[in-house]
């Protein structure tokens, strides 16, 4: 044993002192702790409930919702001042004298599922699994439509999906409603533009209200932005100019 030097407090009597670690062993503790968090993070993404492997037909969409996601967070970035109003595109509508029969305006029209709403999560890639949605957030019970007229091909509780609705187009594409809280429509039901059919939940494997919705078009998972954009539907301005054409019917009297 040392001897005490006659300076050394006696605070420090009868005590060892522990060597301090080299600052390399710090970097390799903390490095270590980095990786530990990223692979748990894996592994949760890995049980998300709209997660998909990613399958060759959808890689294309795939940099086109990069470009959607890039042009939602300017949009939110400038305000809410900048988002076209829904009912000032509508009155233009009328002024432009566009015409359909009521039969033709309903097979055609597409709506926004949500009359507000805040775009929260993109159609994409999540730690290796295709993110098969978008995620539209709004209080919980905000009632939620279809966004076009089909067939109910599903309704009701779906693991992850909590409760859902599939509803079928005439040709086949299938749009995926999901976390809901309440359903007001049943399989087989015949659903028309804009009807109400549930409320925005919380349901299944969801992390904070919203309705996630999912399109697919021949079976494949495609970018539900991109889609509807092509009906005259955009998610990320709010506006729906598909609705144009319902501000008169049939030829002139």
């Amino acid at each position: 044993m040392r001897q005490r030097l006659s300076s050394e407090p006696d605070r420090y009597r009868g005590r060892r002192r522990v060597p301090t670690p080299p600052r390399s062993r710090y970097a390799a503790v903390g490095a270590a702790a980095f990786l530990g968090a990223g692979v748990v993070a894996i592994g949760a993404a890995a049980n998300f409930p709209d997660a998909k492997t990613v399958s060759p037909d959808v890689l294309q969409s795939l940099s086109q919702s990069q470009d959607s996601q890039a042009a939602a967070d300017a949009i939110n970035n400038r305000g809410d001042s900048t988002r076209a109003s829904r009912g000032e595109t509508r009155d233009a509508a009328a002024k432009a004298g566009a015409k359909l029969t009521e039969e033709e305006a309903a097979a055609e029209v597409y709506l926004l599922p949500v009359d507000d709403y805040q775009y929260t999560s993109p159609f994409g890639v999540r730690f290796g699994k295709l993110h098969a949605g978008i995620d539209l957030a709004a209080p919980d019970g905000t009632p939620y439509k279809a966004v076009h007229g089909g067939t109910v091909t599903a309704a009701g509780y779906n693991g992850g999906y909590g409760y859902s609705i599939t509803v079928r187009q005439d040709d086949g594409t299938e749009i995926i409603y999901a976390h809901s809280r309440r359903l007001l429509v049943k399989k087989g039901d015949v659903v028309k533009a804009g009807q109400v059919v549930g409320e925005v939940g919380n349901t299944g494997y969801s992390y904070g209200t919203h309705l996630h919705l999912e399109v697919h078009v021949n079976g494949t998972p495609t970018d539900p932005i991109k889609f509807l954009q092509a009906h005259g539907v955009d998610i990320l301005l709010q506006t729906e100019s598909q609705y144009l054409m319902l501000s008169s019917t049939g030829a002139d009297s």
